[in-house]
């Protein structure tokens, strides 16, 4: 059903940081529609002009682009409320920080009698979310410039009086973490032709993230916000925490935000960020979706919850890389290439961000990966290693805002 269901359960697997570089003039539920509109232009993303005359309008890599002005449509709050039946619950696709994100229909203008129109994705802010306000005005500011086909397409948007909203283009496959993760007979699991055209398009999306003179710094990349269309191409959503490097800028020093278990270790212990601090998150990745097995997992034993350290003795091994396949894969992979990706993630962990690979490199490895198509092994017996599967899938919405537990989130921890 699309961008996948989020349970209510709040997973406490996020930390942010309030200050984001949004204008602050956004300071209350009371803000003025002027106030608001003028602080869209003051972000560090628009104030940065030479980013945006550097690189508006720059071919970077196929098919994308930062436009020079947002192209962006500005929606009613009374046609996003009729779009999704007055934002009722059964069309409720997930929550998070910000706030719910709900299925919707716009109907389009047409001179035909039959009408016509599309299904949306409708993020509504939560009244109470001072977090929420910073991460819609950066969403605007990015996605609003952004085009590429591995980043979620920004529709639109809907500010009145107290009410925010975003809208998005609607994703058929829902996110790679329920796909990865989901339990069911409606998730079927993924065969490994698939799993490696996912991982193409999420990497080609950061690699247009990295290409430009100034650097968009994803920092938070994950599997719940890898998004997935009807064909499985894989799009990068939520912008809520992103950040610009220049090119004279070794680094970006901010605080710790992003989600346990995907965090670079540069980043946790300093404070840090690089462009390669993404390329450890997209290690992580890769490690799940060889595996089958999520980042961080308590109901592991001991050794085995951090999934990065349990499994780096495994991944230069060809022998030993046949214990951790996620054994839903009943063998059929070629295991050359198998092999291949396993060491590529070596490499996307490495603890020195230096030895990291860009992320074009990446693309290009596991497009050589992908066109290895040897004849698979005897499909290997059950994993035994595989003692996560009869845990519940606490699903996250790909598009909900992480929550700041300085504001008491019950369960939140205080720092990765």
């Amino acid at each position: 059903m699309g961008i996948c269901c989020s349970s209510r359960n709040k997973v406490p697997t996020t930390i942010l940081d309030p200050s984001s570089g949004i204008s602050q003039s956004v300071t209350t539920n009371n803000t003025t529609s002027s106030s608001l509109s003028s602080s869209l232009g003051g972000s560090n993303v628009s104030r940065n002009s030479q980013f945006w005359s550097a690189s508006s309008g720059d071919d970077l890599g196929p098919g994308g682009q930062i436009l020079p002005h947002p192209n962006l449509k500005i929606y009613t709050f009374a046609e996003l409320k009729s779009a999704t039946k007055n934002f009722r619950n059964d069309t409720v696709l997930g929550e998070g920080g910000f706030g719910k994100v709900h299925k919707g229909w716009i109907e389009e203008k047409s001179i035909s009698k039959h009408g016509t129109g599309s299904v949306i994705a409708v993020k509504k802010l939560n009244s109470e979310s001072m977090q929420g306000i910073e991460e819609w005005q950066a969403e605007v500011n990015f996605l609003g410039r952004l085009s590429h086909p591995n980043l979620v397409k920004l529709l639109g948007y809907c500010y009145e009086g107290k009410e925010l909203l975003l809208v998005y283009e609607f994703m058929q496959k829902g996110s790679l973490e329920n796909h990865l993760f989901g339990r069911g007979s409606t998730v079927q699991p993924l065969p490994w032709d698939l799993r490696l055209k996912i991982l193409i398009g999420a990497a080609r999306g950061l690699a247009f993230l990295h290409s430009a003179d100034i650097k968009i710094i994803y920092r938070d990349f994950k599997a719940s916000n890898i998004l997935l269309d009807a064909s499985y191409n894989a799009k990068l959503s939520d912008f809520g925490l992103a950040k610009m490097a220049s090119s004279s800028q070794s680094h970006v020093t901010t605080r710790v935000m992003g989600t346990y278990g995907y965090a670079a270790p540069e980043y946790v212990t300093t404070g840090h960020l690089y462009v390669k601090s993404d390329v450890y998150g997209f290690g992580v990745v890769l490690v799940e979706m060889i595996t089958g097995m999520r980042a961080l997992d308590q109901t592991r034993p001991a050794a085995q919850q951090n999934l990065v350290q349990w499994v780096k003795p495994y991944l230069a091994n060809r022998r030993k890389l046949k214990n951790i396949m996620d054994s839903r894969l009943e063998g059929r992979y070629p295991s050359k290439a198998a092999a291949n990706v396993a060491q590529l993630a070596l490499t996307c962990l490495a603890q020195e961000q230096k030895g990291r690979p860009s992320m074009q490199e990446v693309v290009a490895i596991l497009e050589k990966a992908d066109s290895i198509s040897e004849k698979p092994k005897v499909p290997r017996i059950h994993n035994s290693y595989r003692n996560d599967r009869q845990q519940p899938l606490h699903h996250r919405s790909p598009l909900h805002v992480k929550q700041d537990v300085s504001r008491g989130s019950q369960g939140s921890p205080r720092g990765l």
